[in-house]
């Protein structure tokens, strides 16, 4: 067993000598045994919870503690739980086991993990769903973007769109920002100022009263001519090219459909390279068959849950319906479109039977080929207070990814957006 872990009010991580790890499956607390441990990965971040004092186990007393202070040499600390946030590629299986009654704040948007400590290393619940060397952590070191950054400059003097990613790849540090700047894989095409949905998770949004966003959003709307200059350019140049309509910097890609038409159209008569994706909730399958006849190649639809109440109580949809999701899936699969679906991944709703069954239900009626399994950056707590997942018992993470390759055997399971054309995908 890994030992329970946990942080003073400034943030030092100390190890308890007896208690053992806890994680959260919703708002469940179980031990956690060897089989659900991984080493903490490398560039995973450890955070703590303030004013959430840590949940572990007394193997002596045979029960859960809940650990509000600790002494430690004369002084008596007050005692909050820690969490992990692992790099991409790894999907969670247990939350921190954790008090929150005395939690009066929510969350910043990170995924947090049951993380604890064993033999000198840290040990976390989770497993690693695919790994993809153009997503390594390591390739995407801001010394090499900048240089880039400054040498494309100029070639783009009246293009905002490159002003908008200049700022995303160097102060916003993301990912496929920089690759757009170093000319080679995912590179983001943000758009949208507007969003159909409030999703409780947005990155770019959030309400004076929640938790801060994690970045601001697009706030111009960039022209036919500055889209298709930038992705004219990196698929024809860069090394397995994929462009991707919705990014977490704008709203509901689809609320600018026509853009996003027109757009395809001015790329593609310039080039018939590489992989034009679509990241999007789905809500309009009328204007997203257009967009797919102008020559889409992938498209990649979120959905935190595929039950329509869960599914509602976090997306808030606005002037859509959960059927209009399922209708856009149908449509893709029925133009031949390669169809992903952005699963947010939520130990103890996920993995519930309910949800697997909806999910197989899903499978059958569409042609989804691939399901990205993404955690869900979220307050546990704020979450698990507004949706409602019932009693239906909890499978397991693990378990649910697979029941999905047992039934499905052509539904590819992963964490990454695919390069489609010249892939043979």
């Amino acid at each position: 067993m890994a030992n329970l872990i946990f942080a003073d009010d400034n943030g030092v991580i100390y190890n308890h000598p007896y208690l053992e790890l806890v994680g959260a499956s919703a708002r469940e607390n179980r031990l956690i045994h060897q089989k659900h441990l991984i080493d903490l990965p490398e560039f995973s971040k450890l955070f703590y919870l303030f004013k959430c004092p840590p949940i572990g186990y007394d193997p002596h007393k045979k029960k859960y503690i809940t650990l509000k202070s600790f002494r430690i040499g004369k002084r008596l600390i007050k005692c909050h739980s820690v969490g992990a946030f692992m790099p991409p590629g790894f999907v969670r299986t247990f939350l921190p086991a954790a008090d929150y009654k005395d939690k009066d704040y929510i969350l910043p948007m990170w995924s947090y993990t049951a993380v604890g400590f064993e033999n000198g290393i840290y040990k976390v619940c989770g497993f690693q769903v695919e790994y993809n060397n153009t997503w390594d952590p390591i390739n995407y070191d801001d010394d090499i973007v900048l240089p880039q950054v400054e040498r494309l400059r100029p070639l783009y003097p009246q293009n905002r769109l490159f002003e908008h990613l200049e700022n995303c790849a160097l102060n916003n540090h993301c990912f496929a920002a920089k690759n757009l700047f170093l000319n080679r894989w995912e590179a983001p095409l943000p758009i949208s100022r507007s969003c159909n949905a409030r999703c409780l998770g947005c990155i770019s949004l959030q309400p004076e009263q929640g938790c801060e966003a994690s970045h601001g959003r697009i706030e111009f709307t960039p022209t036919v001519e500055e889209i298709a200059q930038l992705a004219v350019s990196h698929l024809e140049t860069a090394i397995a090219p994929i462009v991707s309509f919705g990014q977490g910097c704008e709203g509901e890609p689809l609320t600018e459909w026509a853009l996003i038409r027109d757009s395809i159209k001015e790329i593609r008569s310039k080039t018939k390279k590489g992989t034009i994706n679509l990241n999007t909730n789905g809500s309009m399958p009328v204007p997203l068959l257009q967009i797919i006849i102008s020559g889409l190649d992938s498209i990649r639809v979120s959905m935190a849950s595929v039950r329509e109440d869960i599914y509602n109580a976090y997306h808030r949809p606005v002037n859509y319906v959960f059927k209009d999701v399922i209708e856009s899936l149908r449509i893709c699969r029925d133009n031949g479109l390669y169809t992903m679906i952005n699963y947010l991944i939520f130990p103890g709703v996920t993995d519930q039977e309910e949800e697997l069954e909806s999910l197989f239900n899903l499978l059958q009626k569409t042609d989804i080929k691939f399901i990205h399994f993404k955690n869900l950056n979220i307050d546990p707590d704020f979450y698990l207070g507004i949706i409602k997942r019932g009693n239906s018992p909890s499978l397991g993470i693990e378990k649910i990814v697979k029941e999905i390759k047992n039934n499905f055997s052509d539904v590819r399971i992963g964490y990454f957006n695919q390069p489609i054309k010249d892939h043979g995908i």
